[in-house]
């Protein structure tokens, strides 16, 4: 989350910057896969959406705390089972206020333990190719065993206070299971979950 501000007043920040790049997935049939040799980054095993309506700009936590949800039933997961949330943390005062607490609902007191980041604190915001790249970034993640940083948190908001990995990478983790946000205009809200494959084969 990109919960930070520039001068010693509370909830500073100025919200996003755009960004430029692109990112794409493709996925296979597991035994098609496995048959052809294919190198098999993480298998994806969990996808939750929710459209709430409520507001063109104004994000909710019922809306997003739903996708999530969403998201862990469909993995056949529990909240425990999620190392690493690369969060949609756009830098403005309502999103990531928002996010944290849909955070919280969803994964109770071990949202306090769980690595959270917003990688657009380094890419900018791609809009439509936001969501792509920060998957391919979350299984790059678990791949590697690096949380990647949210960078320039350097005096959070009060009102987001969960793990967000301030200004530099976490190296030798060990990631089973990864969750990646994406949360768009008009409350459409997009959540993947995917896993190591020596967790599942």
């Amino acid at each position: 989350m990109s919960c930070w501000r520039a001068a010693p007043k509370p909830r500073n920040r100025t919200g996003l910057v755009l960004g430029e790049g692109a990112a794409f997935v493709a996925l296979e049939e597991w035994n098609h896969a496995t048959k052809r040799g294919a190198h098999i980054h993480a298998e994806l095993t969990g996808y939750g959406l929710t459209t709430d309506t409520a507001h063109i700009t104004r994000p909710t936590v019922e809306g997003q705390a739903g996708a999530m949800r969403a998201a862990l039933k469909s993995a056949g997961l529990g909240p425990d089972a999620v190392d690493y949330v690369n969060a949609h943390g756009t830098a403005t005062l309502q999103n990531d206020a928002v996010e944290t607490a849909a955070i919280k609902e969803v994964f109770g007191k071990r949202a306090y333990e769980l690595p959270v980041s917003s990688t657009k604190s380094t890419h900018g915001h791609l809009l439509g190719a936001a969501g792509a790249l920060e998957f391919v970034i979350a299984v790059a993640s678990m791949e590697r065993g690096i949380v990647p940083p949210t960078m320039h948190l350097d005096l959070p908001d009060p009102a987001c206070d969960l793990d967000y990995v301030a200004e530099r990478a976490r190296t030798g983790v060990n990631l089973n299971a990864v969750m990646s946000n994406s949360f768009a205009f008009g409350g459409t809200n997009a959540v993947l979950i995917a896993e190591a494959t020596g967790a599942l084969r």
